[in-house]
């Protein structure tokens, strides 16, 4: 299980240190985490704006509309417990920083996993590809009634059938931000193997 990114009581105070640089708007709140965490950590409007509404009630900020949006700023007695509590807010960056290195590595392990499991479907893929061609030409050498305009039409059908099923798995990999040029790449050298395996049985 991922531990959590903020401890017990971290997010409240970490919200004043970001609203004693500038007042936000809630939404400007959540992005601004985001960023501070590299895109790995983006907090819901479920977790900040009650969070906001707490700092408000406790005095420690304060919200103005602006349009259609509340602006949150922070009072000068949210100032002054920052300022006492400032070594809290220190080991705070400090977990911080840790919890992004965490959160990379896990994105970075879910990348490796996910391009092991493309590999492993395209090497399954290219294998069939080859059992398939491999049977279809002992079935064309069998079959001497076939003629050759019917064992290209078939071939073609193999081919396309191949083809749609592969290029459904590789959107499903786009969709999930799992396709890299690394990839693409890998898939375009197996497929020249797929192509010189056929020519090579011929």
């Amino acid at each position: 299980m991922t531990p959590p990114v903020f401890a017990h009581g971290h997010l409240r105070l970490y919200l004043l240190s970001l609203l004693a640089e500038s007042p936000m708007h809630g939404y400007d709140v959540i992005l601004s985490l985001e960023e501070r965490f590299g895109g790995t950590y983006t907090p819901s409007a479920g977790t900040i704006y009650p969070r906001l509404a707490k700092l408000e009630e406790e005095g420690l900020v304060t919200k103005t509309v602006d349009g259609r949006k509340t602006v949150y700023e922070i009072t000068d007695a949210g100032r002054a417990e920052l300022a006492a509590r400032q070594h809290e807010l220190d080991e705070i960056e400090s977990d911080v920083t840790d919890s992004v290195r965490r959160l990379a590595d896990d994105v970075r392990h879910s990348v490796d996993e996910a391009m092991k499991s493309l590999r492993a479907d395209l090497a399954s893929a290219a294998r069939d590809a080859r059992n398939e061609a491999r049977q279809a030409s002992r079935t064309i050498r069998m079959d001497i009634r076939e003629t050759a305009s019917g064992s290209l039409r078939e071939a073609e059908i193999a081919i396309n059938d191949f083809r749609h099923q592969l290029r459904s798995d590789l959107r499903s990999k786009a969709a999930r931000n799992e396709l890299t040029v690394a990839t693409v790449e890998d898939l375009k050298a197996r497929l020249d193997d797929v192509r010189a395996g056929l020519f090579r049985m011929n």
